[in-house]
Order: C-alpha cells, then structure tokens, then sequence
C-alpha cells in the first residue's frame, strides 16, 4: 500500500478524518480510476477512496484525457458497492446534484451542471464525473466514482476554471466525499426533487444544441435522459455528449 502523503497527511489520517475504511494516497499515478478498480477486484470494502496529487493518465468520457496537473485540483475515486442497477443508471447526475451545493461553498456564484456528467463555474468547466461499473451475472460488484474538481484553473485551457483563490483541497475533498457516498447510497431513478435540483443548475436548458441531437434542451427526466425539443417533438436521449450551438 502507499505510503504517500496527501497535503501532508497518510492515508490512514486521512481515513480517520472521513471516516473512511481505506484512503490510498499517491503523489502521482496514471488514474485513480484504474487502481480504484484493481483494488475493487482484490475485494476493497465500499467507502474505499484513492487521492492522487497528480494523474499522468486521467480520462474522461469516451476516453478523454482530463488534465490532472499535480498539487491543481483534487483527484479522487470511490469505491461503492450498490446492488442496484437502476441508481447505477443516473448515479452521474445524482452525484452531480450532491455535489453542485457542497462545491458552491468555495465559490462566489453557484456551481452549476451538464448533462451528463460535468460541473460548471459559469460558462466555463469545473469539473467532471466518471462512474465505471463492473458487472457480474447481471448485477453490479462495484462502481468506481471519479471525480476530477480543478481547485485552481489549469494552465493553458481557456474552457476551464478553478475555486476560489485560497480554497484548500483537504476541505474540498472533507466537504465532497459524504456528498458522493450519500448519492452513492440512494436507489432507484432520479425522484422528483432530484429532477427539479438538477433543473435549478441546468447551465443548458432552453439553449440549443447539435448534439447529440440537434434542437432545443428542455432538461432531464428521472432516468436521466436529456429531453431535446427537436421541433416535432421532445426527445429523451440516454447517450452521447451534449454540445450547445450557442454562447452566453
């Protein structure tokens, strides 16, 4: 196991402060994401959470890379364990609801979200979610929760912002991990608070879009789709990535 500190703190400090079973630190690794999952395999219990300083391989959707640049931003996976494949569905946007608030606290405007998957601060990007799921005779093992938050805003990447000047990741990361885990733990689809949660911090509704349809965002239903006017009618699309025609 590592023996890394985290802004100077080992990892069993830090699984004391969270209350936490098991917190791996790395000064740098390829992704947290992948030792993550290897640590699921060899039966790490639910509540498990990875904390690197730098990643020199993070991805996003699709395999996009994420720039995790060291000492930056706060870069993390949990391990969960639920048993239910309907959450596992909308777990992105549940997670994405919880930690809307939790990240507002270090700004000085509202954190907002996109579907499917990322946070904003204004128009410009905060951070991301990746839930990666193992799977066995139909029911899920585990899921794997990153979480990549920029604390300060990446060198050389107009699109991307940063919190407050000053914030400290340990208190980002004391204030987003029980938001995870609480999302984590809930069942079923997205209920109607969520939905209207989701809605107050929608940064694409009533905007237009090319994809992954082309047309006029109206939300998200409790599946987690994204509803798309697409002039004969409203469509729900449960995949892809959604790129607004427009700028505000």
């Amino acid at each position: 196991m590592s023996t890394d500190r985290y802004d100077g703190l080992s990892g069993d400090e830090l699984a004391r402060q969270l209350e936490l079973p098991v917190v791996v630190v790395y000064e740098e690794t390829g992704s947290t994401l992948d030792i993550a999952h290897a640590l699921a395999g060899d039966g790490a219990p639910a509540g498990t959470l990875v904390l690197a300083d730098g990643q020199t391989a993070g991805r996003g959707r699709s395999g996009r890379a994420w720039t995790s640049e060291r000492g930056a931003g706060v870069w993390l996976t949990l391990i969960e364990r639920p048993r239910n494949a309907d959450a596992i569905d909308v777990l992105s946007l549940r997670i994405g609801i919880a930690l809307a608030p939790a990240l507002t606290a270090f700004c000085d405007d509202d954190v907002r979200l996109k579907w499917p998957n990322d946070l904003y601060r204004g128009e410009r990007k905060l951070g991301g979610i990746l839930v990666e799921a193992r799977w066995r005779d139909q029911t899920p093992e585990w899921v794997a929760i990153g979480v990549g938050i920029n604390v300060r805003s990446p060198r050389g990447e107009e699109g991307a912002v940063g919190l407050l000047d000053g914030v400290q990741r340990l208190d980002v990361v004391a204030a987003i991990v029980p938001a995870i885990r609480e999302a984590a733990h809930r069942t079923g689809v997205l209920d109607a608070t969520e939905v209207a949660a989701f809605a107050s911090r929608d940064i694409a509704r009533g905007r237009s879009c090319r994809a992954p349809v082309s047309g006029v965002v109206r939300g998200i239903d409790r599946r987690g789709s994204l509803l798309v006017d697409v002039g004969s009618e409203t469509v729900a699309v449960r995949t892809g990535s959604l790129v607004l025609t427009e700028a505000r």
